[in-house]
């Protein structure tokens, strides 16, 4: 009779139907920081397009996607290294925007971020920040002996989704709360910087 492991990162050659609860679960905690990102960049943005939504889910879902692979591929020393400094950097890019978001609905006469966060340099940026998590995720499934393709494929799949409830989440509360919604959003991005450092 096999040994069912209770861990989130189970063994596929488990029960499993617990397995695939243990991956949705994981999914949706990996998904949390794209989720809040999500939030603040639909409180900036205001009103969204179809290819907004689409193109910042897809690409949110993909590095989710992605990640885990490369954590899977790249073993313990190589993802011990880059996920420090991955933490590091991402805690930076999530604090810079968050304190700007807040600073700009303070001071929106300052405001000076008109771009596209969804586009570019930006939407590169953020891909990275959100998905560091998913790289040791990756490492953590190879060193449990689980497979990789189907845990990545729900891993992006859920990221793609929450990134979608995430901008219709906080378009509606930039429409109805005005700034406030903006000092909610730059304070999750906030939260999220502290999360990738000692979390």
């Amino acid at each position: 009779m096999p040994t069912v492991t209770l861990s989130v990162l189970g063994n596929w050659e488990g029960n499993i139907d617990l397995e695939l609860i243990n991956v949705i679960a994981l999914a949706f905690a990996l998904a949390f920081d794209a989720f809040g990102v999500a939030v603040a960049v639909g409180v900036q943005l205001g009103e969204l397009d179809r290819w907004t939504v689409f193109r910042l889910s897809f690409h949110f879902g993909f590095a989710q996607f992605g990640m885990p692979i490369i954590g899977w591929l790249a073993g313990g020393e190589v993802v011990g290294l880059v996920g420090s400094l991955a933490n590091w950097l991402a805690f930076i890019v999530l604090l810079a925007i968050g304190g700007r978001l807040i600073w700009e609905q303070i001071r929106p006469e300052e405001r000076k971020w008109k771009g596209d966060p969804t586009r570019g340099a930006s939407l590169l940026i953020l891909m990275f920040a959100t998905s560091v998590d998913a790289l040791a995720a990756g490492f953590t499934l190879a060193l449990v002996g689980s497979q990789i393709l189907m845990p990545t494929l729900m891993i992006g799949v859920v990221a793609a989704a929450m990134t979608i409830l995430g901008l219709i989440f906080g378009r509606t509360m930039g429409l109805k709360f005005g700034r406030i919604a903006g000092v909610i959003g730059g304070v999750i991005l906030i939260g999220l910087a502290v999360k990738a450092v000692l979390f």
